[in-house]
């Protein structure tokens, strides 16, 4: 079962909510700290629905046409990986009207949403869970999780089941008909007021039967609607037709990162390893891989180059370029640092003296770029290498192709006619008398086929 078509055109912007933007400071909670704050794994800055809401403007300017947020339901949290209500937004988000209008003019532009399933472990605050701390075995929740004696006891080691020994993440026993019918109703509920997809946290913890349910139940009620499963290393397992429509494409951003930032592969082993990669997705699904280089759990991009800007953009060329839907974190595309959790979750900085506007101005670039080539959306990848520091992308299409030379050395002149798949014309270049053209230090060149594909 192929994915479905919209996903070969999008490009995703994630948030995380509660440090995007605070639109309605009479939603903050008490101990709201001020928005330059360091970020800790405790602590709120206030950011909303409405904050976002008034910020779709920035989001569109990037070329973003889809924005993935990490959870939005009740918790406890400022992650909200610890829902203790499913079917109600987060109340120092908004309410479920603030979301409809969110989704409405997230809708109006063109952009779709998707949410974060978290259906692996609920928070130790959850109604059924209280329900079975209250109760014991009487507890009509009691088989719900996986508890091994009464009283529970969160400490010194928590008695139930639980989340990587998380104590408040409570897992859920998934094999009970009656928390598969809970979840699935939680799926239905807001595919029903409108959103475009779901996000499968920690999918691997869930046997797959449950997830080929899940699936079914998702494509019932809406067969364009967008699964794709956290996955940091085998995406193979997850792109049969009957699980996810495609995965956060870890394994790529390693890549890419390898070859900009850590210096740990060349040009030869990324086109090695980038043909091997593209060979274990199944026919059908490499347009559904969710392509990253950033997210709430990860380091920043900036930091991960150790601040070297030319090295970063030289990344997000690739990740542009890449077949699959890229994903800009949200505060890269502004040169935001910070270390992994809670470091990448900062308060995203609005004031423009701080962005810097290199990077900004080039995912922008590379927006423009992408929605204006066919190819670069819907084409076929190969990659080459001509030499240890240069790689070539090329993207074929029936209309039309492109090929991205990403060089990672010292400024050096291309033989437009070494580079395979051509002959070729400069998009962003001009070509010398001798048919060769020039790449400064760190940077790319962006060719157009001279001929019809083949």
């Amino acid at each position: 079962m192929d994915t479905p078509d919209w996903l070969a055109d999008a490009s995703f912007y994630q948030i995380f909510p509660e440090r995007f933007a605070n639109g309605d400071p009479t939603r903050d909670p008490d101990d709201v700290v001020p928005w330059n704050s360091v970020p800790t794994r405790d602590n709120f800055f206030g950011g909303d629905l409405q904050g976002i809401i008034d910020h779709l403007d920035h989001i569109e300017s990037l070329g973003a046409n889809a924005i993935y947020l990490t959870p939005v339901f009740e918790a406890n949290t400022n992650h909200r990986y610890d829902a203790v209500d499913y079917f109600k937004i987060d109340h120092r988000l908004g309410d479920l009207s603030t979301f409809k209008a969110f989704l409405d003019e997230a809708h109006r532009r063109g952009m779709r949403v998707v949410l974060d399933a978290v259906l692996n472990h609920c928070g130790d605050g959850h109604w059924a869970f209280r329900d079975v701390v209250e109760h014991e075995v009487e507890s009509r929740y009691v088989n719900w999780f996986s508890v091994e004696n009464f009283p529970v006891s969160p400490h010194p080691e928590p008695n139930y089941r639980t989340c990587s020994g998380c104590y408040y993440l409570p897992k859920w026993n998934a094999y009970n008909p009656e928390v598969r019918a809970h979840h699935f109703d939680v799926a239905r509920y807001w595919l029903e007021q409108g959103i475009d997809g779901w996000r499968l946290d920690v999918p691997y913890f869930i046997n797959h039967n449950f997830w080929r349910e899940f699936r079914s139940v998702v494509k019932s009620a809406d067969p364009q609607a967008y699964i794709v499963a956290e996955e940091w290393r085998d995406p193979e397992e997850w792109l049969q037709g009957d699980l996810a429509d495609g995965t956060m494409n870890y394994t790529l951003r390693d890549l890419i990162l390898g070859f900009t930032a850590d210096r740990s592969i060349d040009a030869f082993a990324f086109a090695e390893r980038a043909a091997a990669l593209r060979a274990r997705i199944p026919d059908g699904f490499h347009a559904g891989m969710l392509n990253l280089l950033g997210s709430h759990d990860t380091e920043r991009v900036l930091t991960r180059h150790q601040g070297d800007v030319a090295g970063a953009l030289l990344a997000y060329e690739l990740l542009h370029s890449a077949e699959g839907a890229p994903m800009m974190y949200y505060g890269d595309e502004v040169g935001m640092r910070g270390d992994n959790d809670p470091g990448c979750r900062g308060a995203m900085t609005w004031d423009e003296n701080e962005w810097n506007h290199e990077i900004l101005a080039r995912i922008r670039l590379l927006g423009t770029r992408r929605a204006k080539h066919v190819a670069l959306r819907r084409g076929v990848q190969s990659v080459a290498a001509l030499d240890a520091d240069t790689i070539v992308l090329v993207r074929t299409h029936e209309d039309e192709r492109v090929a991205v030379v990403a060089h990672r050395g010292p400024g050096i002149d291309i033989d437009l006619e070494a580079i395979p798949m051509g002959p070729w014309i400069p998009i962003d270049a001009v070509t010398d008398d001798d048919g060769s053209c020039r790449i400064a230090e760190c940077s790319t060149l962006t060719l157009m086929s001279g001929k019809e594909p083949v």
